[in-house]
C-alpha cells in the first residue's frame, strides 16, 4: 500500500557490528499501524525465541506512528521496543518517551530506527535528515545521560533532540531507562542499548511531515479535539468546587484554581479558574506540582512543561536553589513517579520523613524528591515503577540485607542516615545501583532475580505493601483499585506493568458513578462495565468488553503514536455535551492525516491485531502455550488482603479467586483466545491477518490443541 501523508515513508536499520546503514520502505508496515506495531513486527520476523536482552542478536526499535510530528493533539510519544532484561523470560516489551525525540525523528523523514548487532566500541548515532552517521562515543562513555544528552545538542544544534542512556545502561543493570530531553525516561530498555555499546541518539530534522487531508479540515479538528481534552490523565472536572463546573472531584489532576500559583516564575503566574472553553489556557489546568511534591510544591515551580503537540503540560519544572548545596543544579523537571519513587526509595525507611538541616518537613520532602529525581535520570536508574525503593525498604526490614551483604559492605552504608531521611544518601545509593558496586547492586536486577538470588521466599510476593502483581516481578499499575476485574485483568496481560492508563483514565475523570455508567452503557453494552469505587460487583460480560478495548486503545495509542495518559477522550469536561468525549477522534485523525478512510472499528481491529502478535510473541519466547498458568496468575495477596471482609463487600477491592478465574475465561473468549490455555486459536490469528505467526506456532507445537 503506498504512503500518503502522516508517514515519512522510511525506516531506518543499523547494524551495529557491521556499520552497515540500510533505508527500508514503510510500505510493508504500514498495517501495524506504527510505532509499538512496528516493533512487534519486526521482533517476530527478525528475534529468534529463545534470545536474551543482552544478547547481539536482540533487536531494539525506536518507533512513531502516523500522527506524530502532525500537531495531532498529545502526539509527542516514542514507542520502543525490545526483549525485557527484568523479565525472567526476557520476553518482548515497550518503554515509551514524550519529549520531542520522535517529532524530530519524523522531521528527518523517518518512522522508525532499528538497531542490530553489537559495536565494537562505544558510538553514539547521528541523524541529520538523509545523513546517518556512526560518531565515536569515548569521550561520553562514563558520563551520566545529562552530560551526553549537553554534550552531542551543543554539537548537533539546539533543534536537535536526543535520547541516551548513563551509567546504568552501560553497565547493562536491567532496571535501566532511556533518557531523552529534560525528564523524559523509557525505562527498562536501556541496558539493551548499553549491550550494544550504543551510547545514545541525535536526531536533526528540517523537513515536514504533510497531511494528506484538508489542511482547514484538520485545523478545524484540532480545535474541536481541544475543546475535549480535560486535564492531566484526561481528568474532566476540576479538584474544586468553581463557579462553571456541575461537579468537582478530589481525586482529578484539573488543580487550577483561584490563589494557587507557579510562584517561581517570573513574574509568578496564577493558574486561575479556567473555563472548559478557553482552550489557550489549558495549559494551567494540571498543577502537577502540588500533587506530586506536597503543598510546597508550587513555591518552586517555575512553570509546566510537556511534549509535542500536548497542550496539558505535565511535567513539574523546579527551581530548588538547596540543591546547590549537594552540588547539584538547582533546576530539576519530571512527573509523577519520577518524583514518587526516588522518594519511596528513602521514605521507605525512614518512615515517610526527610530531613534536610534548617527547612520544614515540607520544603525537605521538596528537595528529597527533586534531589533523588536528579540522581535516578542522571545515572538512569529505572524503578520498575516505584518496585525498586519497596525492595529496599523490604529487604531491610526483613533482615534480608544483613544476610545477604558481606559485612564490610553492609557497614559502608550510612543507614543512620537512611533512617533519619537525609537525601544525600540517593548520590551513593545510586551509584551502586548504576555502578553494580557490590551485593546491595543486584536492586538493580528486578524484582524475580533478587528473589531468586537472596531467597526471598513466598512472604515477598505475598506481602501486600510489595504491590507484587505477578511473579513475573513487576508492580501494581491501575489493577484491582481500577474497576476490579478490569484493571486486575489488564494487569495481568502485559509483560511488565500495563503502561494501560485507558481504563483509569474513564474512572478518574472525576465524574459521578451515574454519568459514567451511563456512558459505559452507551460503549460497552450495559452500566455494569463499571462499579462504584471499593463496590465491586462479580464479573460481566460488558466488564471484559470494557477490559478489551482498553488494552485495544492501549496498544493503538502506543502505535499512532499518541499518548495514553490523555487518549482516548471518551468523556469531555463540556456540560453541553452531557460530558460525552468522541471515542472515534482517533480514527478522525488518522484518516486526515494519511488520506486513508478508516472508520473507528476498523482501526481498533487492527490494534486488536497488535494484541494477539503480543501474545504470540510471549508465547514463543515463553515456549508455553499455557498462559493461563504461567503468565496471568497473580501472586495472592489480592485474594487474601483484608482479612475481615469478604471478595464483594463494600470497603475493599478484595479479588475472589472463582471469580478471577471466571474472568480469565470470558475475557479469553471475548478475545477469541483458547479458554484453557488463554493461547489465540488458530482461526483468531488467520482472521487477523496472522497466518504465518499461527504456522510458526503450529511448527513450534505452541497453539491450543
Amino acid at each position: 500500500m503506498a504512503v500518503k501523508g502522516g508517514w515519512a515513508g522510511k525506516i531506518l536499520r543499523v547494524n551495529l557490528s557491521t556499520g552497515n546503514i540500510e533505508r527500508i520502505n514503510t510500505e510493508n508496515f504500514i498495517r501495524y499501524i506504527g510505532g509499538m506495531g512496528i516493533g512487534y513486527k519486526v521482533m517476530w520476523d527478525e528475534v529468534p525465541a529463545g534470545t536474551k536482552a543482552f544478547d547481539k542478536d536482540n533487536k531494539i526499535i525506536f518507533g512513531v506512528g502516523p500522527l506524530t510530528g502532525t500537531g495531532a493533539m498529545c502526539s509527542g510519544r516514542t514507542n520502543i521496543t525490545s526483549l525485557l532484561p527484568s523479565n525472567p523470560y526476557n520476553a518482548v516489551s515497550d518503554s515509551h518517551m514524550g519529549g520531542h525525540f520522535g517529532v524530530e525523528l519524523k522531521y528527518a523523514g523517518w518512522d522508525a530506527i532499528i538497531i542490530e548487532g553489537k559495536s565494537s566500541r562505544p558510538v553514539w548515532l547521528k541523524i541529520v535528515d538523509d545523513k546517518v552517521t556512526l560518531e565515536d562515543a569515548g569521550i561520553y562513555w562514563g558520563e551520566g545521560t545529562f552530560a551526553t544528552i549537553a554534550g552531542i545538542t551543543a554539537m548537533m544544534g539546539k533543534q536537535s533532540q536526543v535520547a541516551a542512556i548513563g551509567q546504568a545502561g552501560e553497565n547493562q543493570v536491567n532496571l535501566s531507562v532511556i533518557r531523552t530531553g529534560p525528564s523524559h525516561s523509557a525505562g527498562g530498555h536501556g541496558g539493551v542499548l548499553g549491550s550494544k555499546m550504543l551510547k545514545a541518539i541525535g536526531v536533526m530534522g528540517t523537513g515536514a511531515v504533510n497531511i494528506a487531508g484538508d489542511k482547514m479540515k484538520w485545523h478545524e479538528l484540532n480545535k474541536y479535539a481541544l475543546s475535549l481534552v480535560g486535564a492531566n490523565n484526561q481528568h474532566v472536572v476540576p479538584r474544586t468546587p468553581q463557579p462553571w463546573a456541575e461537579y468537582s472531584h478530589p481525586g482529578s489532576r484539573w488543580t487550577a484554581k483561584d490563589g494557587l500559583y507557579w510562584e517561581k516564575a517570573d513574574p509568578p503566574i496564577e493558574t486561575g479558574t479556567i473555563r472548559p472553553e478557553e482552550t489557550n489556557r489549558i495549559g494551567y489546568r494540571t498543577m502537577k506540582a502540588m500533587l506530586d511534591l506536597g503543598k510546597n510544591g508550587p513555591k518552586y515551580t517555575v512553570r509546566m512543561g510537556g511534549c509535542a503537540a500536548c497542550p496539558v503540560r505535565c511535567k513539574t519544572h523546579l527551581e530548588v536553589p538547596q540543591l546547590e548545596q549537594y552540588g547539584v543544579d538547582p533546576h530539576v523537571a519530571n512527573t509523577c513517579m519520577g518524583f514518587y519513587s526516588p522518594w519511596g526509595v528513602l521514605a521507605g525507611i525512614s518512615g515517610g520523613k526527610a530531613s534536610v538541616p534548617g527547612e520544614s518537613k515540607d520544603d525537605a520532602s521538596v528537595i528529597a524528591k527533586a534531589l533523588g529525581a536528579h540522581y535516578a535520570d542522571d545515572y538512569g536508574v529505572w524503578c520498575n515503577y516505584g518496585q525498586i525503593g519497596r525492595d529496599f525498604a523490604w529487604t531491610y526490614k526483613h533482615g534480608v540485607l544483613k544476610r545477604v551483604l558481606p559485612t564490610a559492605e553492609y557497614n559502608s552504608i550510612d543507614w543512620e542516615s537512611i533512617e533519619a531521611g537525609d537525601p544525600a544518601i540517593f548520590a551513593d545509593f545510586y551509584r551502586r545501583i548504576a555502578f553494580k558496586e557490590g551485593e546491595l547492586s543486584h536492586l538493580g536486577d528486578g524484582a524475580h532475580y533478587i528473589s531468586e538470588r537472596w531467597n526471598l521466599g513466598e512472604d515477598y510476593w505475598t506481602y501486600k505493601g510489595n504491590k507484587l502483581w505477578t511473579k513475573i516481578g513487576y508492580p501494581v499499575h491501575h489493577s484491582n483499585e481500577s474497576d476490579a476485574q478490569v484493571g486486575s485483568l489488564i494487569s495481568s496481560m502485559f509483560n511488565r506493568d500495563a503502561q494501560s492508563h485507558t481504563h483509569q483514565n474513564f474512572i478518574g475523570s472525576g465524574l459521578p458513578t451515574e454519568v459514567q455508567k451511563d456512558i459505559a452503557a452507551e460503549l460497552w453494552g450495559s452500566a455494569d462495565a463499571i462499579d462504584e469505587p471499593a463496590n465491586y460487583k462479580p464479573v460481566t460480560k460488558a466488564k471484559m468488553k470494557f477490559a478489551k478495548w482498553s488494552i485495544v486503545r492501549n496498544l493503538l495509542h502506543d502505535s499512532l503514536t499518541v499518548c495514553n495518559w490523555m487518549w482516548p477522550m471518551t468523556t469531555s469536561p463540556l456540560k453541553e455535551r452531557n460530558y460525552r468525549g468522541n471515542t472515534a477522534l482517533e480514527a478522525l485523525y488518522y484518516t486526515e492525516a494519511t488520506g486513508e478512510e478508516i472508520s473507528e472499528e476498523e482501526l481498533d481491529l487492527q490494534a486488536e491485531k497488535l494484541f494477539h502478535l503480543h501474545r504470540a510473541l510471549t508465547i514463543r519466547q515463553m515456549g508455553t502455550v499455557d498462559m493461563r498458568n504461567t503468565h496471568d496468575q497473580l501472586t495472592g495477596w489480592q485474594f487474601d488482603m483484608d482479612p475481615d471482609k469478604k471478595a464483594f463487600e463494600p470497603g475493599t477491592i478484595k479479588l475472589d479467586r472463582e471469580d478471577y478465574e471466571n474472568t480469565l475465561t470470558m475475557f479469553y473468549e471475548e478475545m477469541g483466545w483458547d479458554p484453557k490455555t488463554g493461547a489465540p486459536t488458530r482461526a483468531t490469528l488467520e482472521k487477523h491477518d496472522l497466518k504465518f505467526v499461527a504456522d510458526d506456532l503450529d511448527v513450534k507445537n505452541l497453539l491450543p490443541a
